[in-house]
């Protein structure tokens, strides 16, 4: 009897905690005063016929023109008001990671206005300024390099405006396929920084979204037009349907079929092969008048015998929070099965599961025997999903785990769509461990963040790879396995012999795996000559190529190439310095953009009508609906924010999750994952209040009161740390904050809490108030009172 009546009650519980969340959820996503909010996206929700068009971008044009290893790709946005109020929209849309933007206009009322290359903060203050006028204006800007903003002033009931765009990259081969990506929609970004300290670059974050299965709300055309010295042998296009034609054996256009135009929830690409299966090494010149540029690109070593491969340790690093629940969580459960189900007898392997917590399989690699593979599968067939996405602190778990034994060769291969906000601190974090690891990213979904996967590959001495679909998962994993029993081109030098080479992107050439192709930018100074040779060590010996550089001449059609030259040094410069870290890198960057004429994250395009057109009033300011990625649930939106059940995407599960529960989890059980709900309510322990700010000092240049409100939002974070690793004490932490408000450095001076890694690494991802110049707080933090 009383087993039922406390169903019953449960029961009722449950009812009245979704029937409150299912009206909450429905509720205009608008701020409540003093509530303290995160940066999060949030649904986008229908409102009354105000005469406010909430869609005002209706479509976008795609021309991409590939020739060779370079694409130029001009891109159209057209703008139009059909609401009987003046808007400004807001659009947020992604991009290649190797895009080097170098120009934009805008096109009203017959009028066609160049944009301008300005400082950030210039630019942004002549948009405001021609807003606050009446004039129609456009503003490009970098909030991550795969993630811009458009901002479109005063658009005028009854406008058109449209807005071009060009960029250029580089495609580089591997296993002799090339893959042109044009990524169409944003994911949601998990991020736990406190809204009303954020800067203006980190607004973004927050973003209405669609429901799961809804199409975008604007139409998208692309066309491709390829063209090679070389006949093209194969080309597919397995994310959307499209009309391929041909001129010829080496010219092809590919259209995106009319049945695709709402296919904008996932990236579309376009995968060819040319003829023969080798790839070309070779070298491209251009001479603008004032500087030259070049490209050298040169194939590695194949395949060599399975006995000259050394022991291998490896690391699988899985994502399993919200976002990733359904397909994303499936393919990847997939494309574990298939790399550790083929692990050789002689290699030793682990597994580590992330959410807002981490936990790992065993304290140590263990050899890949048949029992161990077996357990290792079916810890990650019974994962189901949820929680927030912690990477730091799993990464730097994961890291901190002594080798198996000497002289291993380690790998960590990250499985995640890379939903989160920290790329440039995972890469710094990536980068102090080169010594001991190389890194291969895994992208599960439709629309993943190839920035920071990119990102942590590139730092890694790794490779990215991007899985789609389930049906691409164990030829991935395949892929993989052939790169990593393939020993790397190690040891590579260039000669550039009596050709006079500066500025060399990368400085450094790094390991080449087996069938992807050295690609190496840079300037040289007087005549091409001499020949170019190029040594490695590979699995049986030394390896060498030679070009000769007098047959190869400078080239108007290689203009591309001082872009690219510049967006590869841009993108080395971001790596190695997180945002405000460093003034100097800083300068080195916004000159780069000024130069080239070069979207960065410090350098933004602006166009401004002449013209004031609105005269009386004020636009409403409206943000882009965005449709979520195909495959990714509403849970990326819902379970992301932390400030209140109406941002819920619908009903969640009234049980606290796993990682609250008071205990240490150094070791996993196959249902014992941080950030999962368990299935019964009364089994649930929601986390105490263990952690206080106990003390707080700060710089006379900061707020006080802003700082002490963006500790105290972490502080859910910080108590499930505590919990987690058993910590009771005192512990006076030191935190340097840039001009940006992210934190530079975290560091504790003293206390008697000596384990304190896991409270910093969530110090780390707090956004405080923006400074001229920066400042230094320390705070005193007292746990397990």
């Amino acid at each position: 009897m009383k087993g039922k009546l406390r169903l019953i009650v449960s029961t009722i519980l449950m009812v009245l905690l979704v029937t409150a969340t299912m009206m909450a959820g429905v509720a205009e996503a608008q701020e409540e005063p003093g509530a303290d909010k995160t940066l999060s996206p949030y649904f986008f929700v229908k409102g009354q016929d105000d005469g406010v068009d909430k869609v005002a971008l209706k479509s976008t044009k795609v021309e991409a023109k590939i020739a060779g290893v370079i694409a130029d790709v001009t891109v159209e946005q057209v703008y139009k008001n059909e609401g009987t109020k003046p808007i400004e929209a807001i659009y947020i849309f992604p991009a290649s990671t190797r895009a080097a933007v170098y120009a934009m206009k805008m096109a009203i009322g017959g009028r066609t206005l160049t944009a301008e290359i300005k400082r950030r903060e210039e630019a942004r203050k002549d948009y405001e300024k021609a807003k606050q006028e009446g004039k129609s204006a456009s503003l490009l800007e970098q909030q991550r390099p795969n993630v811009f903003q458009m901002n479109v002033a005063n658009i005028l009931p009854g406008d058109v405006i449209k807005v071009e765009l060009k960029y250029t990259e580089l495609i580089v081969p591997t296993d002799g396929v090339y893959e042109f990506v044009y990524p169409t929609v944003v994911g949601p970004r998990y991020s736990n920084a406190q809204k009303a300290a954020a800067p203006q670059s980190e607004q973004w974050v927050e973003n209405p979204y669609l429901r799961q299965g809804e199409g975008a709300l604007s139409t998208l055309d692309i066309d491709v037009k390829l063209s090679s010295p070389m006949p093209v042998s194969e080309l597919a296009t397995p994310s959307h349907k499209t009309n391929v034609s041909y001129s010829g054996a080496t010219f092809a256009e590919v259209r995106l079929d009319n049945k695709e135009s709402r296919g904008g929830v996932k990236d579309f690409i376009l995968k060819y092969r040319l003829s023969g299966k080798s790839i070309g090494s070779g070298l491209m010149l251009y001479d603008d008048g004032a500087e030259k540029f070049f490209l050298l690109m040169v194939e590695p070593q194949k395949d060599v015998k399975l006995n000259q491969i050394p022991p291998r340790e490896y690391m699988f690093i899985i994502d399993v929070s919200g976002s990733m629940i359904g397909f994303p969580l499936e393919i990847t459960k997939k494309l574990l099965k298939d790399l550790i189900g083929s692990l050789r007898p002689t290699d030793t392997f682990n597994v580590l599961l992330f959410s807002g917590g981490s936990s790992v399989m065993a304290e140590k690699a263990i050899p890949a025997t048949p029992d161990n593979i077996q357990k290792a599968i079916t810890l990650i067939d019974k994962q189901r999903g949820g929680g927030g996405t912690e990477l730091l602190p799993a990464l730097k778990h994961a890291f901190s785990i002594p080798p198996a034994e000497k002289n291993v060769s380690r790998t960590v291969v990250i499985a995640t769509d890379g939903y989160v906000t920290v790329e440039k601190e995972a890469f710094d974090l990536i980068r102090s461990n080169l010594d001991k690891l190389n890194v291969f990213t895994f992208g599960i979904g439709t629309s993943v963040n190839r920035y920071l996967l990119e990102g942590m590959a590139r730092v890694g001495k790794g490779e990215p790879f991007v899985v789609t679909k389930p049906e691409e998962a164990a030829a991935m994993a395949d892929k993989l396995r052939k790169m990593l029993d393939t020993p790397v081109l190690a040891k590579v030098k260039v000669d550039f012999g009596l050709m006079a080479t500066k500025d060399l992107e990368p400085e450094h050439v790094p390991d080449v795996l087996a069938n992807r192709p050295i690609a190496i930018f840079g300037k040289y100074t007087g005549e091409p000559e001499g020949v170019v040779t190029v040594k490695g060590i590979a699995g049986d010996g030394t390896v060498t190529q030679k070009i000769d550089v007098s047959k190869v001449k400078p080239l108007k059609a290689n203009s591309a190439l001082k872009y690219l030259w510049a967006r590869d040094r841009v993108a080395r410069l971001a790596d190695y310095n997180r945002l405000g870290q460093d003034s100097a890198l800083v300068k080195e960057v916004t000159e780069l953009g000024l130069k080239y004429s070069l979207l960065t994250d410090y350098t933004s395009f602006v166009a401004v009508d002449t013209e004031v057109r609105l005269k009386d009033g004020k636009a409403v300011t409206v943000r882009q609906p965005l449709p979520l990625p195909e495959g990714v649930s509403d849970y990326a939106v819902g379970a992301s924010r932390s400030d209140g059940a109406k941002y819920l995407s619908r009903p969640m599960p009234a049980a606290a999750p796993a990682e609250y529960k008071a205990k240490k989890a150094d070791k996993l059980e196959s249902n014992d994952l941080p950030g999962q709900p368990e299935s019964d309510i009364s089994k649930q322990t929601v986390i105490p209040s263990v952690v206080e700010l106990s003390k707080l000092v700060t710089a006379k240049e900061i707020n006080r009161s802003d700082v002490e409100t963006a500790i105290k939002n972490a502080l859910p974070a910080l108590n499930r740390a505590a919990v987690s690793n058993a910590l009771k004490g005192t512990a006076v932490i030191k935190i340097t904050i840039g001009p940006d408000g992210k934190v530079i450095r975290a560091e504790r001076k003293n206390g008697t809490l000596s384990n304190v890694d896991s409270l910093i690494e969530i110090l780390k991802q707090i956004v405080f108030p923006s400074t001229p110049n920066g400042a230094e707080i320390t705070a005193t933090l007292t746990a397990g009172k």
